[in-house]
Parts: C-alpha cells; sequence; structure tokens
C-alpha cells in the first residue's frame, strides 16, 4: 500500500463515521441558520400606519406612523422582485418612476416592518 492510498483509506475512515455524518449535519444546520437569521427586523407590526392614497393615480403615496421616523421602503413587483429601494424621512413617497400595476411595499421603521398591497393607476 502507498503513502498516498493509506493517506486515502484514513481520511474515508475519519469523515465517514456515523458521528462525523451527525456532526456534518449539525454544522450544516448551524450554517443554515445563521444565514437566514441575518438582517431580518423585529417582529411587529408599526405603530399607527397608515397608507394613503391607495390605489395611486398622482404618482405620490403618503406613509404615515406613530413614530414618525426614517423609513426604509422596499418596493417588490409581482414576481417578487424588487423595484424600488429607498428611505424617506418624512411621509411622502414619490412613485412616479413605477409603471401602473400591482406592487408589494414593505416599510420597516426601527426594527418593526408593515407590509401591505399597493395599486398604482
Amino acid at each position: 500500500m502507498t503513502r498516498f492510498s493509506k493517506n486515502i483509506s484514513l481520511w474515508y475512515t475519519i469523515c465517514y463515521t456515523p458521528y462525523m455524518k451527525h456532526f456534518y449535519l449539525v454544522c450544516l444546520l448551524a450554517f443554515f441558520s445563521l444565514s437566514f437569521g441575518q438582517d431580518k427586523p423585529v417582529a411587529g407590526e408599526i405603530e399607527g400606519f397608515k397608507m394613503y392614497p391607495n390605489p395611486v393615480t398622482n404618482g405620490r403615496v403618503y406613509i404615515q406612523t406613530a413614530q414618525n421616523a426614517p423609513k426604509k421602503i422596499l418596493i417588490f413587483d409581482v414576481f417578487g422582485t424588487r423595484v424600488k429601494e429607498v428611505t424617506i424621512l418624512g411621509k411622502e413617497l414619490n412613485l412616479t418612476d413605477l409603471d401602473a400595476g400591482v406592487y408589494v411595499l414593505r416599510v420597516i421603521e426601527k426594527g418593526k416592518v408593515a407590509t401591505r398591497k399597493l395599486i398604482v393607476k
């Protein structure tokens, strides 16, 4: 038996024992749980959330909340593609660059999130 084949045999014995299979499974699950846990807002609805007018006809929508803090706005089309991402400081959101259609609007304010259907005419 050559030195190379001894190393392969040793590697196979170490890596394919029943305990190593469990170790690999635990590592895989830990990786997925950590990777999916990144950058998620805190659970909970934004207090006093109001969005008007809906449907949007003049290219502007107003988003009002109880805290009136800066808001990160994400807008997705019906296929789930992000078409707009902006942070607003006040209440007015300009949508003149969006085509008419149905969208999903997600607002994130101080770690809380609100998701609504948005119709642009």
